[in-house]
């Protein structure tokens, strides 16, 4: 395996993580944060984002999606012609686009996280899209990570990630509701056992089911969901923003007119 010069911009708790699993794979890393407190054995620490990327093949930003424009904006034009900028940023599809035609010999990858990368670490699944999308793929697949190349420009690997985050951050608080909702009414087993077995079976099945029976029912189910977040908020005493946001859409599907 070929050495690369990599740089980490960012060491927080994914950022060390890929660079130490970069330092473990074989491959030269530098690493930029300005605060914090340590830094992962092999990575050397450079003063600022510019030096650390000061000959590197190819650099992983994983700061804040705050910072992808101050970053890119000091990063790009050190880098040489050939090289890679790897943007892991939470930033919104239309920031990846708007960076990706920044002035640069670099070429530049929108790169979404699609899982926990602290309990994946470096295996975590990614998706990237962009002019420098291979290159980020044959970086990291090695080190265990599925990487899916999305077609389009910079920002299409985002806009999946986004699209996903409804549903897997939607469920997540959804469960984390119906949960809470199961212990104050003493019927936590009860409520856990219902979820799984929503969950698991057939997906497909329970898409099309979803999709044909929220909006035939959604009347009926508006108000059931309107007295379900009176009973969670009133009688339970707790949060219940999940459900009365289901009450609203079902509210707003029902009066909406029938497709025909």
């Amino acid at each position: 395996m070929n050495m690369t010069a990599c740089t980490v911009i960012g060491l927080g708790e994914a950022g060390a993580t890929y660079a130490a699993a970069l330092v473990a794979a074989g491959h030269r890393v530098t690493g930029f944060d300005p605060v914090a407190p340590t830094t992962p054995a092999g990575v050397t620490r450079a003063a600022t984002a510019a030096e650390a990327c000061k000959g590197a093949d190819i650099v992983l930003v994983l700061t804040g999606a705050a910072a992808a424009r101050s970053v890119a904006r000091e990063c790009l034009p050190v880098l040489a012609a050939g090289s890679c900028y790897a943007d892991f940023t939470s930033s919104s599809p239309h920031v990846m686009q708007e960076l990706g035609q920044l002035p640069a010999e670099a070429l530049f990858a929108d790169v979404a996280i699609l899982g926990p990368v602290p309990t994946q670490g470096a295996k975590t699944p990614l998706m990237t899209s962009g002019p420098g999308a291979q290159a980020v793929a044959e970086l990291l697949t090695p080190l265990g990570a599925a990487v899916e190349i999305a077609d389009g420009e910079p920002g299409a690997a985002m806009a999946h990630k986004l699209l996903r985050s409804v549903l897997m951050k939607g469920l997540a608080s959804v469960v984390v509701e119906a949960v809470n909702a199961g212990r104050a009414a003493g019927l936590e087993e009860w409520i856990r056992e219902q979820i799984a077995r929503q969950l698991a079976g057939d997906g497909q099945a329970v898409i099309d089911r979803f999709l044909t029976g929220t909006a035939k029912h959604a009347h009926r189910r508006s108000k059931e969901m309107q007295d379900t977040a009176d009973y969670l908020s009133a009688d339970l005493q707790v949060p219940a923003e999940m459900t009365f946001a289901s009450a609203t859409a079902l509210a707003r599907m029902a009066a909406e007119p029938a497709l025909s």
